[in-house]
């Protein structure tokens, strides 16, 4: 599979976790203990704050991917306490774990981020020349 494939299964990823958050708390199970408004801005405003980077679409991704990490123990606690919510948690879980590794695939197919090759006898953590000099 090509980079181009990976980063469009991670925005589909994205997408589904977003519209599932909007379906999950209210059309299937709306919150009893607060409005369903709050429950939405909660749930899905973190969700829409990478489109700001979408100018980069792999930064808005790799935002996508970090605030999934969130997502996947929110659906891993729902799956644990409520039975009745097993369903919507669990899809929850594999859409947060498609964006993690479409991220992952996509870093290591060489598309991602590329690192500047260190001189030889030069420290890759410090910066520091390993041979005594400066």
């Amino acid at each position: 599979m090509n980079a181009t494939l990976h980063r469009r299964i991670g925005f589909a990823a994205w997408t589904g976790l977003a519209l599932l958050q909007v379906a999950w708390h209210a059309w299937w199970m709306p919150p009893e203990r607060m409005p369903v408004a709050l429950a939405l801005a909660i749930t899905v405003i973190p969700l829409a704050l990478p489109l700001f980077a979408l100018r980069r679409p792999i930064r808005a991704l790799l935002w996508v991917g970090m605030l999934s990490l969130f997502y996947f123990c929110h659906g891993v606690a729902e799956m644990w306490t409520s039975p009745a919510e097993r369903l919507p948690a669990l899809l929850e879980i594999l859409f947060a774990l498609m964006v993690v590794t479409a991220l992952g695939v996509y870093a290591r197919s060489g598309r991602g981020p590329r690192s500047v090759p260190l001189p030889p006898g030069r420290d890759a953590v410090h910066g520091q020349d390993l041979r005594g000099g400066a």
